[in-house]
């Protein structure tokens, strides 16, 4: 095959590919999810069979243990975080009826100061603006909840998804073994770098975030309790637990927790006390957590991560949410890799040939012939 049927092969495969993601994006979440635990799980599966422990019983092991923990966390926080979202919903009418009461003395004095046209004109552009936030906010969460109705189906979540990652994780190495072999032989090389710099960009951000995210959740749900703010406990593990997106987890849970603290404190100790638990959150994530357990090398910029999450999320779904990471990553590594090419390229030196490519057969036609002549005044 030459390069131009090498690349529509390869844009046939990635469209193709995307078609069938796209189709069957509600069943795929199961299936997902199983993927991800017993990627996430192989690490600790390969250290029990290093001591000789049979993949099976190691496969056993560890998913049963991962299993576990996963049931004692939910036993112990659901009915706390449940409790808690039954509180804030009942205090709902309660927060907008402070929210009215302190935005009418703000409202008459604009309406005092301007024509009663102007003022309607204003009131009726505000509420345009506000209903298209809602309306796209609306759109979003919907198509999440959409695909996200699979995560509720107790027969794809709690039989299928053990299942998948069971199979997963005790074949993995065969599995990536034969993937291997299907390789074409003269890309073998390139394609295991490409693989390995994917696994390891996944591994420090999925491991490492993830670890970043429960530590966060945890301090900011313990600082907010102990400070007494009401739903302190849902709000702090909230912000903790989707500061997988950049920025998103701690500014959605400071402006949820001052939102609280503005009504519930007439201190403003209080409220410099809620906002200092977040500063000093974020100190403790950009300085300690995130360079330790993250690593500044792990290649996926902020900015690449949150667009990554919001095209998955519109495209898939809630499975699209959990598809979004891996394949920025790839993404991201293919593009340092076809940069780097690049810039050694004869394009991009502007070279014709480039001197290390040339053969000897290049260089002896660029060699001038002798004139026998002067071959021979010179042998004199």
């Amino acid at each position: 095959m030459t390069a131009t049927q090498h690349m529509r092969f390869w844009l046939v495969a990635l469209v193709v590919t995307g078609m069938a993601l796209w189709l069957l994006s509600d069943v795929l979440f199961p299936f997902v999810t199983g993927m991800a635990i017993a990627y996430l799980l192989d690490p600790v599966a390969d250290r029990l069979e290093a001591v000789r422990a049979p993949r099976w019983l190691a496969t056993t092991v560890v998913l049963l243990g991962f299993l576990l923990i996963i049931v004692l966390v939910i036993l112990i926080v659901a009915p706390l975080i449940q409790t808690q979202v039954a509180g804030l919903i009942a205090a709902l009418p309660s927060y907008a009826d402070a929210v009215e009461e302190a935005l009418t003395p703000l409202l008459e004095s604009v309406r005092a100061n301007i024509s009663e046209s102007e003022f309607r004109e204003l009131r009726s552009s505000a509420g345009q603006y506000v209903g298209n936030a809602l309306s796209w906010i609306g759109a979003v969460l919907g198509e999440i909840w959409r695909g996200g109705m699979a995560i509720l189906d107790l027969v794809s979540l709690m039989v299928i998804t053990p299942v998948v990652a069971f199979y997963l994780l005790r074949d993995w190495d065969r599995l990536t073994a034969k993937v291997d072999e299907m390789v074409p032989r003269p890309y073998r090389e390139t394609i295991r770098k490409l693989a390995t710099e994917v696994d390891t960009t996944l591994a420090k951000f999925i491991r490492g975030q993830g670890t970043v995210c429960l530590i966060l959740g945890i301090f900011y749900a313990v600082g907010l309790t102990a400070a007494g703010l009401n739903f302190g406990l849902l709000v702090g593990f909230g912000a903790g637990l989707i500061s997988f997106i950049p920025y998103v987890g701690s500014i959605a849970g400071f402006i949820a927790a001052m939102g609280i603290a503005l009504f519930q404190f007439d201190s403003v100790t209080m409220w410099l006390v809620v906002a200092g638990i977040f500063v000093v959150g974020q100190a403790i994530e950009g300085n300690f957590l995130t360079p330790k357990l993250v690593g500044e090398s792990v290649g996926l910029h902020p900015v690449w991560v949150m667009f990554a999450l919001l095209a998955g999320a519109s495209l898939f779904g809630f499975t699209g949410v959990m598809l979004a990471v891996p394949v920025a990553a790839v993404i991201g590594v293919l593009v340092r890799f076809f940069i780097g090419q690049y810039q050694v390229s004869h394009y991009f030196l502007g070279a014709a040939t480039p001197p290390s490519k040339r053969t000897p057969a290049t260089r002896r036609r660029k060699t001038p012939a002798r004139n026998p002549e002067e071959g021979g005044s010179a042998a004199d």
